[in-house]
C-alpha cells in the first residue's frame, strides 16, 4: 500500500533565498526564480507518479504529461510563496472570491463545530488563512514531520499566521484537542486525500482506479455528529484565489462495527467525487507526488 511521510521537499537555503526576495525585491521576481527551481525538479526529480496520473488517469498525451508536470511544479512553488506573502503580512495585491461562505458564516452564527474536509489542492494554507472572515476559530489538522530547520524559519517568518494547529501525535492528544473545539463551536480543517502508514482507509473509484482514502475524518464526523463541508482554494490567475466550500450535511452515526468498513466506504464517496472533479478542473494543482493508486508501486513512500 502507498503510504505518506508527511515531508515537504527542499533545503532551509532555498527557503532562505525566496525569502529574502519575497521581502526585498518582488513577488513577480519570485515567481520567475521559481520556474529555474521547477525547471531543475522536472529534469532531475521521479516523475513516474505524476506522469501515471496525466498519461493512464486523465488520458493526456506525453508531451502534454510533460509540460503538466513542470506546470505542477510552478504552480506547487507559487503556492508556497503566495502562502509567505500572505501569512507573513507583507504587502500584496491578492484578491479572493468565495462559493459557499455563507454555509460557513451560518455554522459559526449557531455556534456549531464543524469538520472543513480538503485535500492536497490549490492552497490549504490559505484557505486557512482566509476563513478568517469566519466568526469562528479555525483549527488546522497536521502531521508534525517537517524538517525542523524549516519549520523554525518558517515560523520566524509567518508572524500573521491566523489559524491554530493542531499536531496529529501517537498519543491521540489531537482526538481530545479536535474534541473540545468542537464543543466550543470552532472549525476543524483537515486533509481527506492522504494518510500514513497504520491509518485506517477504504477504496473508492478515483479517475477510474482504485485508490485508497483515510477514513479518520469521515469517522470523527460521524462519530462527534458535526457537520462536515468540503473545502479548496484554487488559484486562478497570479494574485487571485476561488474559496469554495459545500453545504454542510451531518453524517449518519455508526453503530455496526461489524459493518462499520462498508458504511464508511458510502460516507467517503461523496468527498472522493468532490475531489474528482476538482481534479479534473485543476489538474495542475492537485499536489500528490506518490503511487496513489492501488495498481502502482506499493512500495513507494511520498517525500514531496
Amino acid at each position: 500500500m502507498s503510504v505518506w511521510s508527511g515531508k515537504t521537499r527542499g533545503g532551509v537555503l532555498g527557503y532562505k533565498i525566496f525569502i529574502f526576495c519575497l521581502k526585498n525585491i518582488n513577488i513577480r521576481f519570485s515567481y520567475a526564480l521559481l520556474r529555474g527551481v521547477a525547471a531543475y525538479f522536472w529534469l532531475f526529480s521521479n516523475k513516474r507518479p505524476l506522469h501515471y496520473f496525466y498519461q493512464n488517469r486523465l488520458g493526456y498525451s506525453k508531451y502534454k504529461s510533460y509540460k503538466s508536470i513542470y506546470n505542477n511544479y510552478v504552480m506547487l512553488g507559487e503556492c508556497l510563496l503566495d502562502k509567505i506573502v500572505v501569512m507573513a503580512g507583507l504587502k500584496n495585491k491578492f484578491t479572493f472570491d468565495f462559493d459557499g461562505e455563507e454555509y460557513l458564516n451560518q455554522l459559526a452564527k449557531e455556534k456549531r463545530g464543524a469538520f472543513l474536509v480538503g485535500a492536497h489542492i490549490g492552497n490549504w494554507e490559505i484557505a486557512g488563512q482566509l476563513l478568517n472572515r469566519i466568526e469562528t476559530k479555525v483549527h488546522i489538522v497536521m502531521l508534525d514531520a517537517e524538517h525542523q530547520k524549516i519549520k523554525t524559519l518558517l515560523q520566524d517568518v509567518l508572524k500573521e499566521k491566523r489559524m491554530s494547529i493542531i499536531t496529529i501525535s501517537d498519543s491521540y492528544d489531537h482526538l481530545y484537542a479536535i474534541g473540545e473545539a468542537l464543543k466550543r463551536g470552532e472549525f476543524i480543517a483537515i486533509h481527506g486525500d492522504r494518510f500514513v502508514a497504520g491509518a485506517k482507509t477504504v477504496g473508492c473509484d478515483f479517475l477510474g482506479e482504485k485508490a485508497q482514502f483515510p477514513t479518520g475524518p469521515i469517522y470523527m464526523a460521524s462519530k462527534f455528529q458535526t457537520p462536515v463541508c468540503f473545502v479548496s482554494a484554487i488559484k486562478k490567475g497570479n494574485f487571485h484565489y476561488h474559496f469554495k466550500a459545500t453545504k454542510p450535511e451531518t453524517l449518519p452515526l455508526l453503530r455496526s462495527a461489524k459493518s462499520r468498513n462498508q458504511e464508511l466506504q458510502k460516507l467517503v464517496i461523496p468527498y472522493v467525487e468532490n475531489l474528482e472533479r476538482e481534479v479534473r478542473e485543476n489538474p495542475t494543482q492537485w499536489f500528490n507526488f506518490y503511487p496513489f493508486w492501488n495498481t502502482q508501486n506499493s512500495d513507494s513512500v511520498m517525500t514531496n
